[in-house]
């Protein structure tokens, strides 16, 4: 079995002992803790073999393996990794293995919410390998449907309608990005042979210029709709709020990362011309996402429905930074998608804990909360402060990358929407610091808060998990950019 198809069949493997043998909440959750527990192994292990395979092989991808699905239509399952690959699977299994430690005690149907939690995973595991477009499609829509069960049976609020809208707007973005996708296999052949799937012999093809003005724009939003593209992003903020911590937690902190990684990996390598001719439109709806997300946030009263609204804006970051067509602002890019995954699971992973001890996510009814939980205010602290760009941490790096090279542009017009871009700095200080000062400090606001429980071992253990990497690449940028340089060299040479 090769190293990255078990990225897939491990998760499977889980979810058939979960129902065979997760009789009750404790030994579901043990059979998920060792499970995403290997997974999370694989993920180390699978960047030291990265890095020593790299050494000696200058593809494009690594650990490739072709083997022929449907002949007809020349469809393949065909996988591979690049750098970029191998820091967002790692990505997913840092924040997976974190959110069963988070849902340590969930009780209500726990066998079934881990199933469709882990079941989930692999659609994500198999996007994030593929190199078959028809395949990445399949595993995009695996990763996304168990989303509306997870929402519509463990969330809360209105978490019927939450779910539904969030999987209506997913599934239209679905719709655009099929034939976004179908445009481009019907077009694979414009320098003759056969129709292809494959993202490498597409890239080999002259797509003709009208083709890619009409496709590029579908495949850009049905990417994009999951990345929270403005005005497309209304579904982020109600299924965020509904949905449960762990689900909030995977969602924010991997499945909105699958917008950027297939608008870079398939939209704009596969459609170079067509992506500079659209790039404007979609800056300027980057670039608005970014202020929106950013205001939106301090207006909010709901602790979830702020950290929302943050994620808009620091995922518009991304989708910003990759229509400034430089390396260092893609390397940006990437390093802002690893980051934020990081920083948004945190934050919704200690929300989860104050509401789950208070029973309020207003911001207004809580305060003081450092003196009685102060792990978790702790944590709350160094999250916030790592989120709004403190050196040291990666949300620094990332945003310093992403605005410098942003700013290396020699356009005017991209250098003023820069500049706008770059005050949403302030913007974010005014809500992080904000949120955290009125929930963490000051006295406390309610008498009956005095008692709260201390974070369990389960919980720290959760965000340790998430907080060493944030402290990873703050401090150490140099080892992480180095790594994506070679992998982000093809797309430089495709778009330039």
């Amino acid at each position: 079995m090769d190293i990255l198809s078990l990225f897939v069949i491990v998760p499977l493997l889980i979810v058939l002992a979960l129902t065979f043998f997760g009789k009750d909440l404790k030994q579901a959750r043990l059979i998920s803790v060792i499970g995403m527990g290997i997974q999370f192994a694989m993920s180390i292990n699978l960047i030291f073999a990265y890095l020593k395979e790299r050494a000696v092989n200058t593809g494009i991808m690594v650990f490739t393996k072709d083997v022929v699905w449907y002949e007809t239509f020349n469809i393949h399952y065909s996988i591979g990794v690049d750098s970029i690959s191998v820091v967002m699977i790692a990505l997913t299994a840092i924040v997976l293995l974190a959110g069963i430690f988070i849902s340590w005690k969930i009780d209500d149907l726990p066998k079934e919410f881990f199933i469709s939690l882990i079941a989930l995973s692999s659609g994500v595991f198999g996007f994030f390998i593929s190199t078959d477009l028809f395949t990445m499609f399949v595993f995009y829509e695996i990763a996304v449907i168990p989303m509306y069960l997870l929402i519509g049976i463990w969330g809360s609020g209105p978490k019927e309608d939450s779910a539904m809208k969030l999987t209506l707007m997913l599934m239209g973005a679905s719709a655009l990005l099929s034939v976004g996708i179908l445009g481009i296999y019907f077009n694979s052949n414009a320098d003759g042979g056969a129709l292809t799937f494959n993202i490498f012999e597409i890239a080999q093809v002259n797509i003709p210029e009208a083709a890619q003005n009409i496709f590029f724009p579908l495949t850009f939003i049905g990417f994009a709709v999951i990345g929270a593209l403005f005005p497309f992003h209304t579904w982020s903020p109600s299924g965020h709020a509904s949905a449960p911590t762990a689900v909030s937690m995977l969602h924010a902190g991997v499945l909105m990362k699958l917008g950027g990684y297939g608008v870079f990996r398939i939209a704009m390598y596969l459609l170079p011309v067509g992506a500079l001719n659209w790039s404007d439109f979609f800056l300027v709806l980057s670039a608005f996402g970014v202020i929106y997300g950013a205001f939106a946030a301090i207006m909010q009263k709901d602790l979830k429905y702020v950290n929302a609204y943050a994620s808009v804006s620091h995922l518009s970051l991304v989708l910003f930074a990759l229509l400034m067509f430089n390396r260092t602002a893609w390397t940006g890019a990437i390093i802002q998608s690893l980051s934020h995954g990081l920083l948004t699971a945190m934050f919704f992973a200690l929300i989860g804990m104050v509401y789950g001890r208070t029973h309020t996510r207003e911001i207004s009814k809580l305060g003081g909360i450092m003196k009685t939980l102060p792990f978790i205010g702790a944590i709350y602290v160094i999250t916030g402060l790592a989120y709004l760009g403190l050196p040291g941490f990666s949300g620094f790096v990332a945003e310093m990358t992403i605005f410098v090279g942003a700013f290396q542009h020699p356009d005017l017009f991209h250098r003023i929407l820069t500049i706008v871009v770059v005050s949403s700095i302030v913007v974010t200080a005014v809500y992080i610091l904000r949120m955290v000062g009125k929930i963490m400090m000051g006295p406390l606001s309610n008498e009956d808060y005095k008692d709260l429980p201390k974070a369990t071992w389960f919980e720290k253990t959760g965000l340790i998990l998430l907080l060493i990497p944030v402290i990873m690449i703050g401090v150490l940028p140099l080892g992480l950019s180095e790594m994506l340089k070679e992998s982000i060299q093809p797309f430089l040479e495709r778009l330039l």
